[in-house]
């Protein structure tokens, strides 16, 4: 039994082969998956996924690295997220790599999003790339800690992990674990305890060792975990019961 974490259902890749796609995650053994918003403006298609499968859940945000959309305030983000299928805030953060002037908008969405958060009791989706000083200072000062998410698709240092489980948050995981040039990330995935471990696709991106390169699906996610349990020295069934644990007791409102 394992859970996809983190990946966008809603996406064209992935929308036009749903019933295949879901298939496919039955036939590898993943059970449930969490489709992330990235803006607004499409969230009726995450909304729609969810409400079409009782075994797929939703969440409300606007990604960083949109800029040209509907800015929510906390008030929208909480109607939103009062959706019985909506069980996280997010995806949210910083992206400094693709806005290197590090925008002040930027910071100021993730300020409000964390704000919700607390508001509603709804763990955080976090996304941080080339901005972990000022992502993890935003999470301290707002409190995030109070809200509680996950660091999805992790490539940051041991260093910048720690802080982040300090916060009391989750680390998850992506294929990027598993391709050839990652040791260092092996080596995080390492460290985290296990109950603070998930995994996830971020589907149609990042496909794993054996797929790198080709659309990713969440039945894929079976591979993020191989690669996960190879590097702890554990069995695919250990990660598997103990992320699909640590994924029900997170998004507490996913459970059956």
């Amino acid at each position: 039994m394992l859970v996809d974490s983190h990946c966008h259902l809603d996406f064209p890749d992935l929308i036009q082969n749903e019933a295949d796609m879901l298939a496919r995650m039955a036939d590898n053994g993943v059970t449930h998956a969490l489709c992330v918003a990235v803006k607004l403006e499409t969230l009726a298609g995450v909304i729609g996924a969810a409400e079409r499968h009782p075994n797929v859940f939703a969440s409300v945000g606007v990604h960083p690295d949109n800029a040209d959309c509907e800015e929510p305030d906390e008030a929208r983000l909480l109607e939103l997220a009062a959706h019985p299928k909506v069980v996280a805030i997010g995806e949210t953060g910083l992206d400094y790599y693709w806005h290197k002037d590090a925008p002040e908008w930027q910071r100021a969405r993730f300020r409000t999003h964390i704000r919700a958060a607390r508001r509603c009791a709804k763990p955080l989706i976090i996304h941080t790339r080339d901005s972990a000083a000022d992502t993890l200072r935003l999470m301290q000062e707002e409190g995030a800690g109070e809200a509680g998410g996950v660091m999805h698709c992790f490539t940051e240092t041991l260093e910048v992990a720690k802080s982040a489980l300090d916060l009391g948050f989750h680390i998850s995981f992506s294929g990027i674990v598993s391709f050839k040039n990652a040791e260092s990330l092996r080596d995080v995935a390492r460290y985290v305890p296990a109950d603070r471990l998930l995994v996830e696709t971020d589907a149609p991106y990042l496909a794993p060792v054996p797929f790198r390169g080709k659309t990713n699906q969440p039945a894929y996610v079976r591979h993020v975990a191989e690669a996960v349990a190879a590097a702890r020295g554990e069995t695919l069934e250990a990660v598997a019961e103990v992320t699909t644990r640590n994924f029900f007791r997170l998004f507490k409102d996913a459970r059956p």
